[in-house]
């Protein structure tokens, strides 16, 4: 099985970028793809109730979701 490592950097002030890399992950995985996701520099903030269940991108699904499908799917999220 192929395996991708998905990287994010952004933190609260981009939501969209913030949450592209869950959302990388959810189609990855739904493909078939055996995926980890590393969120540096600001990006872990994102992790924190309030933000998480605050943020969504601009034309993609709330990242609350995008993450409860990380969680339900058990991706692994490295800090």
């Amino acid at each position: 099985m192929a395996k991708l490592l998905i990287t994010g950097t952004h933190g609260a002030e981009d939501p969209t970028r913030a949450s592209m890399p869950f959302h990388i992950a959810k189609g990855a995985k739904e493909a078939g793809f055996d995926v980890d996701i590393v969120l540096a520099n600001d990006a872990p903030v994102v992790l924190k109730d309030a933000v998480r269940d605050s943020l969504q991108g601009v034309g993609l699904p709330p990242l609350k979701d995008l993450l409860q499908f990380a969680v339900d799917n058990n991706l692994r999220v490295y800090v």
